[in-house]
């Protein structure tokens, strides 16, 4: 089998690199990844220059690829045949830090699965909490410890392996610091605490903060928040069929023509 792994971190990430450890005994293991930190860049792609690669050495001697793109574009490389034939298996992360409920539409980590629905390609994203109360402090990267994370990803594509992925479907899976058990959940709903906060500059700009660090969710039982409050992995199928069948119905009685 052919796996392409890639995250949103950037090629340097632990978490990546814990991911192609679990992922090895399943096949060709090909990495592309951002040379940088692309967090948050959702399903951005590079439409208006040339992209960048470099083949770089990782923490076990092999060699992966860097580039200054997007991790949609990472998928794109993969399926376009920078690494040979096209995978078999999309796995984005290791990813530090959650990504719950609402957050999947800002996740590059998670786009870079989506990809592989337009491309036929199963995919999963998967991402660890920080050990701290909140579990989201995705910038201490000191702290985490991916072991458990990498654990896991082995056993989900065993079963994968083994049942398949529904077709346009791919699995979002979120890993608590010290799992204790999984389960199969659906999304839940962020509840934002943004403010606007202007910081002071030397030359006179006005700067805002506008993004809270620490945003809460509606406790419901059967979504991935619940799980990840009960100490348990969170196993989320999703999709990327945004049409409203119920609003088509409502608006058949539209006077549009």
């Amino acid at each position: 089998m052919n796996i392409l792994l890639t995250n949103d971190d950037g090629i340097t990430s632990r978490g990546l690199f814990q991911a192609k450890q679990a992922l090895e005994p399943f096949g060709d293991v090909h990495v592309i990844a951002p040379d940088s930190n692309r967090s948050g860049s959702a399903r951005g792609i590079t439409i208006h220059r040339s992209l960048n690669v470099a083949e770089v050495e990782l923490r076990d001697g092999t060699a992966g690829y860097a580039t200054d793109g997007t991790p949609v574009d990472c998928v794109r490389f993969a399926h376009l045949g920078l690494v040979g034939e096209r995978p078999d298996l999309i796995v984005s992360g290791i990813n530090y830090g959650y990504n719950l409920g609402d957050d999947v539409t800002y996740s590059g980590t998670v786009a870079a699965a989506f990809e592989g629905i337009l491309l036929g390609i199963p995919g999963i994203a998967i991402s660890q909490g920080a050990p701290t109360a909140s579990g989201s402090d995705f910038r201490r990267h000191d702290l985490y410890d991916f072991a458990a994370s990498g654990a896991f990803l082995a056993r989900l594509v065993e079963q994968v392996v083994a049942h398949g992925i529904p077709d346009g479907t791919i699995l979002n899976v979120n890993v608590p610091a010290e799992p204790d058990g999984a389960a199969v959940s659906r999304l839940g709903k962020r509840i934002y605490l943004d403010r606007l906060e202007l910081e002071a500059d030397e030359e006179g700009r006005r700067r805002y903060r506008i993004y809270g660090d620490d945003p809460s969710y509606h406790d419901e039982p059967g979504t991935d928040f619940r799980a990840i409050a009960e100490g348990r992995v969170s196993v989320t199928p999703i999709h990327l069929d945004l049409t409203s069948s119920d609003a088509i119905g409502a608006m058949e009685a539209w006077a549009l023509s």
